[in-house]
C-alpha cells in the first residue's frame, strides 16, 4: 500500500466547543462529532473530570445549530459511579441518537494523582466498592429518541472504540471496535481481538461478525481503539490504532511504528476482514469520513513535535493515501488528539478534537477546525 507524505499546512478556522480549564473539573477529552437529519451538530466527550485518568469522567454533549460555529453548554448525558470515558456518538435518523462509551474501576490509579488532589481522589475512591466495580465496568450504549433531551437505560455491549458504531446505508448499525475483555486486567493488557458486530434493533441486541487478522509478531495487546467507514459500493475500510502491547518495552515491533495506523478491509458486510496492513507513519487513533466527493478522509492525532491534528486522504477507496495535512500544530503538549469530521453543506469539513489552548500547564478542552479538501 502507498503511503505519501504531503506536511502541508491546510487553510482552517478554529474554534472552541467548550473550555473551562482553569477548573477542578474541567477537563474534556475523546470527542466525536455527528449530524443529525436538520444539520444540527451534536458533539459528545467524557467531561467535568480532573485529569486524563481519575475518578470523575461523565459523558457529555453539546449541540450547534449553526455548523459549529457557537455550541451550548455541556450537559451530562451519563454519570456512572465510575469514571466513563471515550465517549461516541451516532444518529439513526430523526431525533434518535445512539451514545456509546466505556467506564473504568481507576481505583489502582491513585498513585497518578497529584498531592494537592490526591485527598479529593482518595474520597471518590473510597465510595466505590467492587460490587460497583464489577456493575459498571465495561462497554456501554444507551440512545435517546428526544435529541438528548432523556436517555434509555444502558446497554452493556462486547466492543469498544472511542467513536462507537456507525450506520450503514441499509440502516443498520456496524460496531467495528476492541473487545473489552471480561475483566480490568483484561482490558488493561489489550487482551481480545478488532472484531466487527451488527445490530438491526437500533444497539439493543448485537451479532458478532468477523474479526481482523494480525500481522505476524504482533499481538492482540498492540491491536487498540479502530475505526470504519462504508464506501459508496459498500466496502469497509477499517483502521486501527498500534501500540506497544503491555508485555513490550520497545516502541518498535517488527518494524512497526507505535502509534501508528493499521488498515483492514471487508467487501462482505465486515464478514471477513483482510490481514491488518500497516500504513507506516506516526498518528492515532483514526475516525474516518465518506466525503460526498468521493474522497475517503481519516484525521488523526499527532503526538511528535509539532503536537496537534493532521488528516490523510484517499481517492481510491484506501488503496493508497496521501498522509500529514497539517490541521494545526499548536498544541501545548501530546495530550490531545482523538478528531472526529462531519461534512458540512457546502462540502467542507468541521473536525472536532480535544487539545490544550494555550498552556501544558492548563486542561483539554474541546476545539474545532473547519476546513476544506485540498484538490
Amino acid at each position: 500500500m502507498q503511503s505519501t507524505p504531503m506536511n502541508i499546512k491546510v487553510e482552517a478556522e478554529h474554534g472552541v466547543v467548550s473550555s473551562f480549564a482553569d477548573d477542578f473539573l474541567g477537563y474534556f477529552g475523546w470527542p466525536t462529532l455527528a449530524k443529525m437529519d436538520d444539520g444540527t451538530l451534536v458533539a459528545v466527550a467524557s467531561g467535568f473530570r480532573n485529569e486524563h485518568v481519575c475518578p470523575f469522567g461523565r459523558n457529555v454533549f453539546c449541540t450547534s445549530a449553526d455548523e459549529g460555529r457557537t455550541w451550548s453548554s455541556p450537559r451530562v448525558a451519563n454519570d456512572s459511579p465510575l469514571d466513563d470515558r471515550d465517549t461516541g456518538v451516532v444518529c439513526l435518523g430523526g431525533d434518535t441518537l445512539l451514545l456509546s462509551w466505556f467506564t473504568t474501576d481507576n481505583r489502582s490509579n491513585g498513585h497518578r494523582a497529584s498531592p494537592e488532589v490526591a485527598p479529593i481522589w482518595q474520597r471518590e475512591f473510597a465510595r466505590i466498592t467492587d460490587d460497583m466495580g464489577a456493575r459498571w465496568a465495561g462497554a456501554w450504549i444507551r440512545t435517546s429518541d428526544d435529541a438528548g433531551d432523556s436517555w434509555k437505560a444502558p446497554v452493556r455491549v462486547p466492543l469498544t472504540a472511542p467513536h462507537g458504531p456507525i450506520r450503514l446505508r441499509s440502516g443498520a448499525l456496524l460496531y467495528f471496535g476492541k473487545d473489552f475483555g471480561r475483566n480490568m486486567d483484561e482490558f488493561r493488557t489489550g487482551v481480545g481481538a478488532i472484531a466487527a458486530m451488527s445490530s438491526t434493533d437500533e444497539g439493543q441486541t448485537w451479532k458478532r461478525l468477523g474479526s481482523v487478522p494480525m500481522c505476524e509478531g504482533t499481538e492482540a495487546g498492540n491491536y487498540h481503539e479502530p475505526h470504519v467507514a462504508e464506501l459508496a459500493d459498500g466496502k469497509l475500510v477499517g483502521l486501527i490504532r498500534f501500540a506497544t502491547a503491555a508485555s513490550e518495552g520497545d516502541d518498535d515491533i517488527m518494524g512497526l511504528l507505535k502509534f501508528s495506523l493499521l488498515q483492514s478491509v471487508s467487501t462482505d458486510g465486515g464478514q471477513t476482514w483482510s490481514r491488518a496492513e500497516p500504513l507506516g507513519f506516526h498518528g492515532s487513533p483514526p475516525h474516518l469520513l465518506a466525503h460526498s466527493s468521493g474522497a475517503l478522509v481519516c484525521v488523526y492525532g499527532y503526538r511528535q513535535e509539532p503536537y496537534g491534528e493532521r488528516a490523510m486522504i484517499s481517492r481510491d477507496g484506501g488503496g493508497s493515501w496521501d498522509y500529514d495535512f497539517i490541521l494545526r500544530d499548536d498544541g501545548p503538549d501530546r495530550d490531545l488528539g482523538y478528531p472526529s469530521s462531519v461534512e458540512l453543506a457546502d462540502g467542507s469539513i468541521l473536525t472536532m478534537y480535544y487539545q490544550k489552548i494555550e498552556s501544558a500547564d492548563e486542561k483539554c478542552s474541546l476545539l474545532w477546525s473547519r476546513w476544506g479538501l485540498p484538490q
